[in-house]
This record gives structure tokens, C-alpha cells and sequence, in this order.
């Protein structure tokens, strides 16, 4: 009885023991087909990686200015300002006075060198004529040397004395001439100074009769003039873009306060040399990945600027048209693992990863310049969990 016993729990364990086993078998079958259900059912889009010339566009900001401006400012060793020869708003020409500064002793020293220099070349004169009279006398001497002829008898000899000692004291006059004329010029020039001109053609925006006079002059100036031309813009741009964007390359140039509307302009200049806050590496990538080098520069505005301002803030939109054909893929497509670039193609139902190396790029998509050949089917949006050599029994190819 006992050894029946027996038998039977031992036939109910390995019973049970069976039945496990078969559970977990179907269940792991079941695990298996809904892991291979479950990525087909996420669905694989593929396109052909299509060879195109890409135009990229490169967007800054920047704020208008005029072409050229001229600040005056007080001269404390110049005295006072007696005259104002210009109003705000006012349109002038280079060379044109602003304002004039008290000239009144300067006027007294010139009136003074120009007197005394008079003075001493009529003393200059004098003795140019009694050089020539000596001269004569000479001739004279030297014809008649015994004086029969005039009566009068002449030494050559005294005569040459003469003119010599003359000479020599007409020699010094015209040194005093030529000081008297330097000082006189210089009283000119200074003269002259106390005059301030514009240096450009431009538009008077402020005049300040108010500022106080100081030792070492007003922070503020006196007059400021800005140039007539048509305005320009001047910003930064980053290290990447500074090495793509060259002068004569078109801009569409709008301004925050005018919404939809465009102005045409050229590149001026990109510096070769960054902004001190650029070359102090504070500025960062958009990505955060590390110190970004600016760079200043300006542009040209072709267009009718009549509507615009100095200081508006503007968005400038660059296009850089490629020079190659490079295969294509969405920017989708890439994968950023650790800083590499990653693709999954799909070569015969299986997955291939590829590092690849990118170009350019607009909007929408972007250039593989190594990794990927035209016409290979890239997977469009890859998800967690591909991997190299992944089987693909279904796909959607996105034409």
C-alpha cells in the first residue's frame, strides 16, 4: 500500500513538471512572435538617398546703421563756442561749418605776424633796390675806372665791399621774411581750427548748445551727424558660418517691426578677426557643445531705405547654394550616438548601421558626404532598439 503511495506522488510531480515546461515553451513562442509582431507593427519607412545639389540657408540677426556718422565734441582749450551754424534735422555737405569757437586773440596775432611780415619785406625791397644801385656803379667803376667821364671817380673795389656787406643783411631780411610767413600760417591754421566743418555728407540728428565745459571735455557731443547713404547692417555671426558666407552673396534682410516685408542687400565684409566677447570663447553652440568663436560683419542694403531706421533690430536669411551632388537624407535619418552621426540602411531585409559623415544641409534635409551611396534605402526614422543586422520582413518605401 505504502509503495502505491509512492508511485503516485511521483507520477504527480513529473506530471506537473511536464505540464511547466509546456507552459513556458508556448509562452516564450508567444513572447517571440509578438517582439517580431510588435516591430513589424511599428512600421520601417525607408527613402532612397536621392543625389541633390543643396542650397542651405543660414539665418543672423543685426541692427541697421548709417553708412558713416560724424560726433563733434567740446574742445575745453579751444574756449567758447560763439556761433551755432547748424540745426537738428538740418542736411549738409562735407566742409560745411558747424560751429564756431571765440577767434577774437587769434585774430589779434594774425593781424599782428601779418603787419610785422609786411614791415620787413618792404625793408627787403629797400635794400633789393640798393643792391641794384650798387650794381650800376659798378658797371660804371669798371668802364670809367679813373672817373673822367662822370666827374665823380669810383672805387671797384669799395663798391664790391658794399654790396657784399648788403647782401648779406638782405639774405637775413628774407629769413625774417619766410619766420614772418610761417607764423602767419601758423596763426591761420589755428584760425582755421576754431572753425568745425562736417566731414560728410549727412543729416544733422542732434545738436546740444547745453554741454558743460570740462577739463578734459563732455562725454556727450555737440553735434552728431549721420551719413545720407543708404544704411548698412552690422552684426556677428558664428565661426561655422563666418567660413561659408563670402562678400557679393545675396541677403533678404526683414526687419522685426515690419512683418512680411523684405529689403535686398549684399554681403559687405566678414572680418577675418572676431568681437572681443567672440575671441574670449564665451559665446555657445546652439547644440551646448562647446565655445563658439563671432565674427563681425556687414551688409549692404540695395533697396530703398527711406523706411527704415538706425537701430532696427533685422533677421538676414543668406543662401548658400552647394557646388557638389551628395546623396540626401532627412535629417530624421540621423542618429547622434556619442557625436557620431548614425544611419541604418536597408540592404537585402537586413539592417546595416553606417557611420556616416555630413555636408550641408537646408531645412529639410542634409548631405551625406560619406557613408551612404546614391540611391540606398535609408530608414527615415529609426527607433530605440535597431541594430546591425536586424531583420526587415516589411517596410514602407516613402517616394
Amino acid at each position: 500500500m505504502k509503495k502505491k503511495t509512492v508511485w503516485i506522488a511521483i507520477a504527480s510531480v513529473v506530471g506537473l513538471a511536464a505540464i511547466a515546461a509546456i507552459v513556458i515553451f508556448f509562452a516564450r513562442g508567444n513572447q517571440a512572435d509578438m517582439a517580431s509582431t510588435e516591430n513589424q507593427e511599428m512600421g520601417i519607412k525607408v527613402q532612397k538617398a536621392a543625389e541633390e545639389v543643396l542650397t542651405e540657408t543660414i539665418l543672423v540677426t543685426g541692427k541697421i546703421v548709417p553708412e558713416g556718422e560724424q560726433k563733434v565734441f567740446i574742445e575745453p582749450d579751444k574756449g567758447e563756442i560763439i556761433e551755432y551754424k547748424v540745426a537738428e534735422n538740418q542736411t549738409v555737405k562735407a566742409g560745411e561749418p558747424l560751429f564756431l569757437y571765440d577767434s577774437s586773440k587769434l585774430d589779434v596775432e594774425y593781424n599782428g605776424a601779418v603787419r610785422e611780415r609786411d614791415l620787413i619785406q618792404k625793408r627787403a625791397k629797400a635794400e633789393e633796390a640798393q643792391i641794384a644801385e650798387l650794381n650800376k656803379q659798378m658797371e660804371a667803376a669798371k668802364k670809367n675806372p679813373s672817373g673822367e667821364a662822370s666827374g665823380e671817380g669810383a672805387d671797384v673795389n669799395q663798391l664790391t665791399k658794399e654790396k657784399v656787406q648788403l647782401e648779406l643783411q638782405y639774405e637775413s631780411t628774407k629769413s625774417e621774411v619766410s619766420s614772418a610767413q610761417e607764423r602767419i600760417n601758423e596763426a591761420a591754421n589755428r584760425k582755421k581750427d576754431m572753425t568745425v566743418v562736417s566731414k560728410i555728407d549727412g543729416i544733422v540728428v542732434k545738436v546740444n548748445q547745453n554741454i558743460a565745459k570740462t577739463e578734459t571735455g563732455a562725454s556727450e557731443p555737440v553735434v552728431h551727424i549721420i551719413s545720407n547713404s543708404p544704411y548698412k547692417v552690422i552684426g556677428t555671426m558664428s565661426e561655422f558660418d563666418a567660413v561659408k558666407i563670402q562678400p557679393g552673396q545675396a541677403v533678404v534682410i526683414r526687419p522685426k517691426v515690419y512683418k512680411d516685408r523684405e529689403w535686398n542687400g549684399v554681403v559687405e565684409s566678414v572680418s577675418q578677426f572676431p568681437t572681443e566677447e567672440g575671441a574670449g570663447g564665451e559665446m555657445m553652440d546652439a547644440s551646448g557643445g562647446g565655445n563658439v568663436t563671432m565674427y563681425p560683419f556687414k551688409v549692404a542694403i540695395t533697396d530703398d531705405t527711406s523706411e527704415l531706421r538706425q537701430g532696427f533690430h533685422v533677421s538676414l536669411e543668406v543662401k548658400i547654394v552647394g557646388t557638389e551632388k551628395q546623396p540626401i537624407v532627412p535629417h530624421t535619418a540621423i542618429l547622434d550616438e556619442g557625436g557620431v552621426a548614425v544611419v541604418y540602411v536597408l540592404n537585402e531585409g537586413k539592417l546595416a548601421r553606417r557611420e556616416v559623415q555630413t555636408g550641408s544641409m537646408n531645412d529639410e534635409f542634409i548631405q551625406i558626404t560619406e557613408g551612404v551611396n546614391k540611391n540606398e534605402l535609408v530608414v527615415v526614422e529609426p527607433y530605440e532598439g535597431m541594430h546591425d543586422g536586424m531583420e526587415v520582413t516589411s517596410f514602407d518605401e516613402i517616394k
